[in-house]
């Protein structure tokens, strides 16, 4: 049985249509005081649950009303608990860069074991380090073979695949390969105490080619403009900057487009209009294996 959080239900429904089986929202509100109310509808007792919700925008109240939801479903019987979060927050902060710093990421996998998570499932986590230090099945799907079929689609000419920094590589290498196309990385460096990005280059040729800009997470939109205006600076052809997690934050829009970028493409695991590929698919496929 598939449950969906609030905001949650299109992909919830879509899922559970692909598995052929029940799905159901909660009863929701906030308090005047801002703090959640949610209820299960359903009787969860003896039932494998498959729990769906977007935990961004406002990470901290979705990912608390998550663990309200795990931790009162096996209070009410269910046999096993599966979370299904299409971007897990926090997996960016994996390690201690500085003195004093909270590993925020180690945090949220110790309260997903404490609500008695039995598996929880994501698409292309920042990092697959992130997941190791969670004592509970995990299963990171990639949707970048979803993003190099629908790159197929734009009938780009001779696209060359460009990896904003060594982290994006592999997600180069495999849209690279099933495009049949090359493929370069740049070299990023982020201080970590002004957050200030600085990309360094190989030169490469691309005339007469377009350019795909890949990477997992678009935020800002700062790494991606960085990389776009050195490629227009040798291409007039269509630049196009892809991702998994199109968060697109305040100005980022503007950003990449004034860079040169002309067509910004996500996927649904944060729902916006960028969002031209759905991940629901391989949700259902690894679903259709774990239950």
């Amino acid at each position: 049985m598939i449950i969906y959080g609030k905001g949650s239900e299109e992909l919830g429904i879509k899922i559970a249509e692909q598995l052929q089986v029940k799905a159901a929202g909660v009863e929701s509100k906030i308090f005047p005081d801002g703090e959640s109310y949610i209820r299960f509808i359903e009787n969860l007792e003896d039932r494998d649950l498959i729990i769906i919700q977007y935990c961004y925008p406002q990470q901290d109240k979705k990912l608390m009303e998550l663990f309200f939801m795990l931790d009162t479903a096996r209070d009410l019987g269910a046999r096993r608990t599966v979370a299904v979060i299409p971007y897990l927050p926090y997996a960016r902060q994996d390690k201690r860069f500085r003195p004093g710093e909270v590993v925020s990421n180690k945090s949220v996998g110790k309260l997903f074991e404490a609500v008695g998570t039995d598996i929880l499932v994501t698409v292309d986590v920042h990092s697959e380090n992130s997941l190791k230090s969670f004592k509970l099945q995990t299963v990171n799907l990639s949707a970048m073979p979803l993003l190099a079929e629908y790159l197929k689609t734009l009938k780009l000419t001779k696209p060359y695949v460009m990896a904003p920094d060594r982290g994006a590589v592999t997600h180069a290498q495999l849209v690279s390969s099933i495009l049949n196309t090359d493929y370069a990385y740049f070299e990023k460096h982020r201080d970590r105490v002004t957050g200030e990005v600085v990309t360094d280059y190989k030169d490469i040729d691309i005339g007469g080619r377009d350019v795909i800009i890949l990477d997992d997470i678009i935020s800002t939109g700062s790494t991606i403009a960085n990389v776009a205006r050195v490629m227009r600076s040798k291409t007039d052809r269509k630049i196009v900057a892809a991702c998994t997690h199109g968060l697109i934050i305040g100005e980022a829009e503007k950003t990449i487009r004034e860079s040169g970028v002309t067509d910004i493409i996500s996927t649904d695991t944060v729902p916006s209009k960028f969002s031209k590929v759905s991940v629901s698919t391989i949700i259902s496929k690894a679903l259709r294996k774990i239950m």
